[in-house]
């Protein structure tokens, strides 16, 4: 990406809860490092100048005020910097005025988007001109979708390595996590299912899992919606909120790399809550779960403490078996809380490496498709996680 433009990175919200996570992030990693230029954005002069304060973030890091319901002032914002980070969701909501400002300039995105609807209408709607102008985007760069997009994407990897083949069936595991989800990740499931209800369209694309990936239903996949017990992992297993979203990111990157994981590939993620008849009841319970939907969920804005996220982590594995027969497994282990700690990390890195490490024609793209094993580095040395062979 050129780098002719006044910023490497702007952080987009960073006035809100996950956006001044973001810039402590890039204060405490990047606030020595003169390669790295940034600056903060928001709505609100005075509650930047008070996030800045707060952080001890220089003057020399500028503050931009821009609103999202003002396109001249997007406009403005997108043409100075290389890479836009975005934390301000419900994207369907709040999102498309900077992202049509970005393709238009050309202009670097990333954002934590988990709405597969509204990424399906985004993509058919402005990719030709994002290929046209250059602008290079980035959905989902937090929790949802980076570890598990990179881990299939590490997994194949490694499969290719041993055996000279893919794996056709990827199992994703949620083995153990602590943390909360965001107020914003409850506020993107209450508004896309809203949205649900009034356009057949948009469940249309929740319901399919190729809507990210050319539409066309190529294999049929497991079904991850039931709890059942896996003999071969030997644990009890049910379904995993974040699952509408990663499956379709995972299957849009193979979608994007020409089908490098097969077209009979198939692919499903579960949280695994152990053997016997304790692991049958938290199975079951977690299958009813519904209060990340409910009233009272998580608000926009709302947030676990900074011990909540410090004492936070997940652990994910990806395993199937490979063309010689052989069960094979790696894992993706991250140090902070899921929906905070870590995603703050995530994207700041995403958003780095889709700046200074790569280089791309413009278009959508997901996490693996972008950035891949320079992400997976950058993850490795500056945030917290770590991708390990396990068999």
């Amino acid at each position: 990406m050129s780098s002719e433009r006044e910023f490497d990175v702007v952080i987009f919200g960073a006035t809100g809860f996950t956006g001044k996570l973001v810039a402590e992030y890039f204060q405490a990693q990047y606030g020595n490092d003169s390669s790295v230029k940034w600056a903060v954005a928001g709505r609100n002069e005075t509650k930047l100048n008070d996030v800045k304060k707060e952080l001890g973030i220089p003057d020399s890091v500028q503050g931009i005020v821009a609103d999202g319901d003002d396109a001249d002032a997007l406009n403005a914002l997108t043409k100075r910097t290389q890479v836009v980070l975005t934390t301000v969701g419900p994207y369907q909501i709040y999102g498309e005025k900077l992202l049509s400002a970005c393709v238009d300039n050309g202009t670097g995105y990333t954002d934590l988007c988990g709405e597969p609807a509204w990424m399906h209408q985004m993509i058919n709607k402005y990719e030709a001109k994002a290929k046209e102008t250059g602008a290079n985007i980035v959905f989902s760069c937090g929790f949802d979708s980076v570890p598990f997009d990179l881990g299939v994407h590490f997994l194949q990897q490694h499969a290719t390595k041993v055996t000279g083949a893919v794996i056709e069936y990827v199992k994703g595991r949620v083995r153990k996590m602590q943390g909360t989800f965001s107020g914003g990740t409850a506020a993107s499931l209450k508004a896309t299912m809203a949205a649900a209800h009034k356009d057949k369209s948009v469940m249309a694309a929740l319901i399919n899992p190729f809507s990210l990936a050319g539409n066309e239903v190529i294999q049929a996949q497991p079904d991850g919606n039931k709890p059942y017990f896996d003999e071969a992992l030997g644990t009890w297993v049910a379904p995993f909120i974040m699952a509408a979203i990663n499956t379709k990111n995972v299957h849009r990157s193979n979608y994007l790399s020409s089908y490098a994981y097969g077209k009979s590939f198939q692919y499903d993620e579960m949280m695994m809550t152990g053997p016997g008849e304790k692991g049958e009841a938290m199975a079951k319970h977690v299958a009813q779960d519904k209060s990340l939907a409910s009233d009272d969920g998580p608000k926009p804005g709302e947030g676990p403490s900074k011990e909540e996220r410090e004492n936070g982590f997940y652990d994910v594995v990806f395993t199937g078996t490979a063309s010689n027969g052989d069960m094979l497994a790696v894992s993706v282990k991250g140090d902070k809380d899921p929906g905070y700690g870590s995603t703050s990390k995530m994207i700041a890195e995403s958003a780095l490496c889709l700046c200074k490490d790569v280089s791309l024609n413009g278009g959508f793209y997901t996490p693996a498709a972008a950035l891949g094993d320079s992400l997976i580095t950058r993850l490795e040395k500056h945030a917290g996680l770590t991708f390990t062979v396990e068999k």
